[in-house]
């Protein structure tokens, strides 16, 4: 059997495509050498190229697996990195573009979100209902064809011969929707010539007859230092190199929790902030904005806390599960103490459901059963049903803590994403941190909250730092307002990559430079 035999033979035997309506879509899709070579980031630059130049386009990823995750206007869950390439092509965020949302619980379990809304907890290896899942991807597709140009983001390596049979985001799409396709590779990772070409020759035949060219991306340096490598693979492949784009350190909020290992400590900045990074993190995109303000670290659980100014728990997809190895590895014991020395503690989502004294599972997310928390705030998390919450919301804050109380009533936006209910003890002196929602300590040190986004709205950065600046006896001045200046990081990731990638080319192949 030849090599194109065996690839085409990944196919099962009973396997026809489904039928995707005809129309005058342009596709363009991006695929990846690897996993994190850069095509979310890719492809939000071009969904800003194309949106500047007046072209339609829609951002799409058939598959996407990520702990950070947005919720529309509807309510409905996506991966945020759809949500950021909407944004990036001024559109509102939609299911549509992300129609299976894959969320790991652990222990090989993952959430199956589809179309926005829970579908199934699976074991890896068992989510293989490829034609019902191919057929809820279809549904999506539809419903974005009136858009003028379609761009596709692929998922992890493309050529994972092992996985042809179920590759939906890769190989079932690029058959299904036929675009003009480009590879990514990330020159960091090392070996990004043969990572490219590799990928290349081992896709099957009628899906390496799409693909158009090749970029190579994270370069640190001068392109002078690849010497005649890009025209070599050109020679080999028979399709262009398509630029060299450099290393950027652009904000935008990060995919998953591969982008921690990259995050950068601002040592120098008096105000230090510890983020506990739970084996399950989740939306720690909620820290970014203070990422420019003050010294965020991002904590492992078998790290010595140091001496903080701030310590956040952020959120879980199985809070039950990082609240044991919390404790297990002794960071609850080393935050608890902390906080006894005077250190204010902020829970968010999975993160408040600790600070509280128990939580009941019946089951939902681990062995039915009652689990103590960090008791720091007097509250009790139920997990009694398989119920999520998802939705944008407004609140007020009603705290009256030192950190609070410095902007009670004044309003938050932010989503909410959870499981569990969390009831605030009756009879006690805390209270709510915003309008029926969240918990306050009576000493105000600590507060706890289902509100994602928190950080994103500028009272809260304001009254956070000025507390913080103050305990210390600072007098520093900080912008915090980070969400009103002319910086745009759209546009400047779209600058950098039309300075490096031929964006006329491309338009030519879609048939949009006319």
């Amino acid at each position: 059997m030849s090599r194109e035999d065996i690839l085409n033979s990944e196919r099962p035997s009973n396997y026809e495509d489904p039928h995707v309506p005809e129309t005058t879509q342009k596709r363009l899709m991006v695929v990846g050498s690897s996993s994190y070579a850069g095509k979310s980031t890719l492809v939000t630059a071009l969904c800003r190229i194309f949106s500047n130049m007046g072209i339609d386009v829609v951002p799409f990823k058939a598959q996407n697996m990520s702990l950070n995750s947005w919720v529309t206007d509807e309510g409905g869950e996506m991966g945020i990195a759809q949500a950021i390439q909407a944004w990036a092509a001024r559109l509102e965020p939609s299911v549509h573009m992300n129609p299976i949302l894959l969320k790991p619980k652990g222990n090989t379990i993952s959430q199956v979100i589809v179309h926005g809304k829970p579908y199934a907890d699976c074991e890896a290896g068992g989510f293989i209902r490829t034609r019902e899942m191919l057929n809820c991807v279809i549904d999506s597709v539809r419903r974005l064809s009136n858009h003028e140009l379609m761009l596709i983001e692929g998922v992890g390596g493309a050529a994972e011969i092992n996985l042809y049979s179920r590759d939906i985001a890769n190989i079932m799409v690029a058959r299904l929707l036929k675009p003009h396709l480009i590879i990514v590779g990330d020159i960091e990772r090392g070996g990004v010539f043969a990572s490219i070409y590799g990928t290349w020759k081992l896709l099957p035949e009628d899906v390496r007859n799409l693909v158009k060219g090749f970029v190579i991306n994270k370069l640190r340096g001068d392109p002078k230092l690849l010497g005649n490598g890009p025209e070599m693979l050109e020679e080999m492949m028979g399709i262009p190199c398509l630029g060299v784009i450099p290393y950027t350190d652009i904000r935008i909020p990060s995919e998953d929790s591969v982008s921690l290992d990259d995050k950068k400590t601002r040592e120098r900045c008096p105000i230090d902030v510890a983020v506990i990074r739970l084996p399950r993190i989740s939306n720690f995109t909620d820290f970014e904005p203070l990422e420019g303000l003050v010294n965020v670290r991002y904590v492992p659980l078998n790290s010595s806390l140091g001496e903080p100014d701030l310590i956040v728990l952020p959120g879980t997809k199985n809070t039950v599960g990082d609240l044991e190895e919390l404790k297990k590895s002794g960071m609850a014991k080393q935050i608890v103490e902390t906080y006894r020395k005077g250190t204010p503690v902020i829970g968010i989502c999975g993160g408040y459901q600790m600070l509280g004294k128990q939580i009941i599972d019946s089951r939902v997310e681990e062995k039915p059963g009652i689990y103590q928390g960090l008791g720091l705030l007097d509250i009790t998390t139920t997990f009694e049903k398989y119920e999520k919450t998802t939705v944008q919301t407004e609140k007020r804050v009603t705290g009256r803590g030192a950190i609070l109380g410095r902007i009670k009533n004044e309003k938050v936006r932010g989503y909410e994403i959870h499981m569990g209910k969390t009831h605030t003890q009756k009879g006690t002196a805390e209270g709510g941190a915003f309008d029926d929602d969240g918990a306050e300590s009576q000493d105000g040190l600590v507060f706890g909250t289902y509100l994602h986004g928190l950080f994103d709205n500028e009272c809260i950065r304001r009254a956070l730092i000025e507390f913080l600046a103050e305990r210390k006896g600072l007098k520093i001045e900080i912008n915090v307002d980070v969400q009103n200046t002319h910086y745009d990081p759209y546009e400047e990731l779209a600058k950098l990559v039309s300075t490096h990638v031929d964006i006329d080319r491309i338009l030519g192949w879609c048939g949009l430079n006319e």
